[in-house]
């Protein structure tokens, strides 16, 4: 037992660019989509409640406009989506755009607000 905790400590100390690493992996490699996942869970918690059920579970994360700091921008959209250089600048400077899609509350908001502490302009939808 002394593995199974002390690998959910490993998880529960991810960043949020690890997190979205292991959540490529987990999909590319094994088919498996987290978000889903984390949905089921969630969904599972809120059967007993009739108001939870409806509340919004996936989110898109849009970027509305990249602000002064178009370069951080940049290099953030790239370490957040695993994009390479030139694609993370075109979605930048295609504005507005999707960052990703179909995310969990928790990792959409987590990704707002690194978002917006580089500077740019963001909604979740």
């Amino acid at each position: 037992m002394a593995d199974l905790k002390e690998f959910a400590e490993q998880l529960v100390n991810l960043t949020v660019k690890e997190v979205n690493e292991l959540a490529d992996i987990l999909k590319e490699e094994y088919g498996i989509e987290p978000a889903a996942a984390a949905v089921a869970v969630a969904g599972g918690g809120a059967a007993g409640g009739g108001d939870d059920a409806e509340e919004k579970s996936e989110f898109d994360v849009i970027l509305k406009a990249p602000g002064g700091a178009k370069l951080a921008v940049v290099k953030l959209v790239k370490e957040l989506t695993g994009l390479g250089l030139k694609d993370a600048k075109g979605l930048v400077d295609g504005a507005p755009s999707a960052i990703k899609e179909g995310v969990a509350k928790d990792e959409a908001e987590a990704l707002k607000a690194q978002l917006e502490e580089a500077g740019a302009e963001v909604e979740l939808k």
